[in-house]
């Protein structure tokens, strides 16, 4: 497929809100940045990735060529390319919005093994999907239908982003609960724009759905092995980095009893409540171990408690 060289400006606007959304943050979400610059850079293709980066023709999500050739690369890196510019532009303000609030409430390393298992899933239930119809004798030609974009995954990341919303959300027009927002998504896309992929849309919804089913008999995949990763590899920079972080919002408290809870752990140094997604004290700073304890221990209260206001000042400068 060849594209225009002449950019109708909307990658230029896409750049320009998304640097302005992460200028007032007050913590950058990596990962949804690192998903943002590689989405775009697959569209633009600059020249020096070329040699890098294969053409939109050989990775077409297509599940006969799939199935038949067991060609895995359209399988996943299908995900990551655009028919045009204003496909790419909605998409990642999507993504923008979503990934900014899962990430910051769960973490980076949280939210990388969600992305990893949502992009697994969506994309194999829909390949599962696409080949069920032609059991059917279904008409409509799904099992050698084209496809491209991160949607799937959108919807996704909808469903979990919902889940535990009792609120109400406009889907074009229409006020829905938000727990059904992205099956009323699903069905008004297709009535307003009937040639876009109606089944990866779905095999995204289904995905989340699946995902939320397996985080709550904590077999959410991938987790672990991530959250191993990322401690390994960010140990150095948060070793010298340290000081300068901004703080990590938990909504905890102090006080109380000591007991940890579903989704809080007490930090043994401070008794302040952080969210199961820290691995630091929000209040004072100190680590958090396997067994929900502080690795914070001094023998002499007058020093821990010295080192508690030390480790206050440095957090946040007072």
């Amino acid at each position: 497929m060849v594209r225009r060289n002449i950019s109708n400006g909307m990658i230029p606007l896409m750049l320009l809100q998304a640097a302005n959304e992460y200028r007032r943050l007050d913590r950058k979400p990596p990962v949804t940045a690192a998903l943002l610059a590689a989405n775009t850079l697959i569209y633009l293709r600059p020249a020096f990735l070329h040699h890098i980066i294969p053409p939109i023709d050989d990775v077409w999500f297509n599940a006969y060529l799939i199935l038949k050739y067991y060609d895995l690369k359209r399988l996943f890196l299908s995900a990551f390319y655009h028919l045009g510019e204003s496909h790419l532009f909605y998409n990642m303000m999507s993504l923008l919005w979503k990934g900014i609030q899962l990430e910051n409430s769960m973490g980076s390393s949280e939210f990388a093994s969600m992305i990893a298992a949502l992009l697994g899933l969506s994309q194999g239930i829909t390949l599962l999907l696409a080949k069920s119809l032609v059991f059917f004798n279904y008409t409509r030609p799904y099992y050698h239908e084209h496809a491209v974009g991160f949607s799937g995954v959108l919807f996704a990341m909808k469903v979990v982003l919902n889940s535990q919303s009792d609120n109400y959300t406009n889907v074009h027009g229409f006020l829905v609960p938000a727990k059904h927002a992205a099956w009323a998504e699903l069905i008004l896309i297709q009535l307003l724009v009937p040639g876009v992929s109606f089944l990866g849309h779905l095999g995204g919804i289904l995905a989340g759905l699946v995902y939320l089913r397996l985080k709550a008999s904590n077999l959410a995949p991938l987790t672990s092995m991530v959250r191993g990763l990322t401690s390994v590899l960010g140990w150095p920079f948060r070793s010298l980095l340290w000081p300068r972080l901004q703080r990590v919002s938990g909504r905890g408290r102090t006080g109380g009893r000591r007991e940890s809870s579903r989704g809080v752990w007490r930090c043994q140094a401070c008794t302040f409540d952080n969210s199961e997604w820290l691995t630091e004290c929000e209040m004072c700073g100190s680590g958090y171990s396997d067994d929900g304890l502080s690795s914070l221990q001094r023998p002499s209260s007058d020093i821990l408690l010295d080192e508690i206001r030390q480790r206050r000042i440095q957090r946040f400068g007072r």
